[in-house]
């Protein structure tokens, strides 16, 4: 299994409510010795990485803030955790980090050498979380925009977004390009630099990338997004997916449909890695277990489900008819940004049949859930039989494991389950992993540092090594 955490750097994580209870340290959030503790505990257990996700965005009623979220700290507040990741790679050697970022904010030039940066800082240890966007109708307003884009649109965006970047990454610098010769006096080989030349729809581009080569060029490219348009985005880009799964069946069906999509794109659907989270309680014993679950569910209520949901889909579940199917969001004559925002959690609930369920079901579910995925509750023994039972019925490849008390989850994680699958051979020891692991995509089972070369990014290295050396020639789409 692979696993990662999944965090964000604010007060609440997954959708549900618990930064208040004595068990959670999570307003430490803003201090960066908080998360140095965190990622040297993951290192230390064999974790693979730490994912944090981000966004500009908060919840929205009426086109406003709703009091619960700022009381209730529901998705609301929060500090930027690209910034952190330099110190906690300072503080680790091996764990890997992932971190989110959306392809509707800034000029894909500015992420690429944002990435291209930490790469470096990291020593190959990033990986990118591909989003469109999340609460993009709060978003549009703060950035000045007149309208939220269109949900296919943003990933048609996302496209264009991505594959500028990889041209920046694979196709300016030739392998030999950096030079850095002192006594020479050479820093680089002209003659090995192109200029990358991009007109597209939505962006454009020409000159050098100002960043050498790093030991991943490409950070790993993760991605989210669950609904049909996510789907064929990630089956075409991502190298590992994360899904949210309510049952096994939904999940064993994503994960199916993403391969077959990645084949469909000639890619080795096996080198596409699918984690699922899971929100894992456990204790020494089952009832310790289900007492610390309990704590943790007396939390919750309807408002705070319904203040969460809004944010991630735009769709207040209390102004609806309790007792008619969540579908009713979507009729003719709906609000016609319903869709086009957090398309993912609304298709989490649509049944095989396609239908979906009572809006007091849906509220009902998010209640002690959220937006998390799996829940597993029980002793060592329990949750190890669990996440087997899940990785063998759904195909997933692991884990990002969503904490309800922060850290402490993760300790508990750490001490009790982590040596229960390492002895059922689930887990390897850090030494029995193969020699030059080093950087994240060699820890998540790639045979290089590089991109594969059945990657579409692949594409740009393999035409800059066919201009060859001398040749100035642009790299273009």
């Amino acid at each position: 299994m692979h696993l990662g955490v999944f965090e964000v750097a604010s007060p609440q994580v997954g959708g549900t409510l618990s930064w208040s209870h004595p068990w959670s340290d999570s307003v430490r959030h803003r201090e960066v010795g908080h998360w140095i503790e965190v990622a040297r505990l993951l290192e230390d257990a064999g974790f693979d990485f730490l994912f944090f996700a981000d966004g500009y965005g908060y919840p929205s009623v009426g086109g406003d803030l709703p009091e619960a979220a700022a009381r209730g700290g529901l998705n609301f507040s929060g500090i930027d955790p690209m910034l952190l990741i330099p110190a906690l790679a300072h503080a680790t050697s091996r764990l890997g980090f992932v971190v989110t970022s959306s392809t509707g904010i800034d000029h894909p030039v500015a992420m690429a050498r944002r990435f291209a940066t930490l790469d470096h800082l990291t020593g190959g240890r990033i990986g990118w979380n591909v989003v469109t966007g999340a609460s993009q109708d709060t978003v549009a307003a703060l950035f000045g925009h007149e309208r939220m884009t269109a949900h296919d649109t943003r990933y048609e965006i996302a496209e264009e977004y991505v594959d500028l970047c990889l041209k920046l990454w694979e196709g300016c610098w030739e392998d030999e390009a950096l030079v850095e010769d002192k006594e020479a006096g050479v820093f680089a080989d002209r003659d090995r630099l192109h200029r990358v030349e991009h007109e597209g729809r939505h962006f454009r581009s020409s000159g050098y990338f100002t960043v050498v080569p790093s030991r991943q060029r490409t950070p790993v490219l993760f991605q989210a997004g669950t609904s049909a348009r996510g789907r064929e985005f990630a089956a075409a880009h991502a190298e590992c997916v994360f899904l949210q799964g309510t049952t096994l069946p939904h999940a064993a069906g994503n994960v199916a449909d993403i391969r077959a999509r990645a084949a469909a794109h000639g890619r080795d659907p096996r080198s596409v890695k699918v984690l699922v989270g899971a929100t894992v309680t456990v204790a020494a014993t089952r009832e310790e277990a289900l007492a610390r679950r309990a704590e943790f569910e007396a939390l919750q209520t309807d408002e705070v489900a319904a203040v969460i949901y809004a944010g991630n889909t735009g769709i207040d579940l209390t102004a609806l008819d309790p007792d008619r199917p969540l579908s009713q969001v979507l009729e003719p004559g709906a609000d016609a940004r319903i869709g086009q925002m957090g398309q993912s959690n609304i298709d989490r609930f649509r049944r095989p049949d396609g239908t979906m369920p009572l809006v007091r079901e849906v509220l009902a579910e998010l209640r002690g859930r959220g937006t998390r995925g799996f829940t597993v509750v029980g002793d060592p023994l329990e949750v190890a039989d669990q996440l087997e039972e899940i990785v063998d019925v759904t195909d997933v490849d692991g884990f990002l494991l969503e904490a309800v008390f922060s850290p402490a989850d993760h300790r508990l994680f750490c001490e009790l389950v982590v040596p229960e699958l390492r002895r059922r051979g689930r887990l390897p020891r850090e030494q029995d992993r193969p020699a030059g692991s080093g950087t994240l995509r060699e820890r998540l089972g790639a045979p290089s540092a590089r991109l594969a070369p059945d990657h579409p990014g692949a594409r740009h290295a393999a035409a800059l090594r066919g201009t060859g050396p001398g040749t100035r020639e642009p790299v273009t789409a």
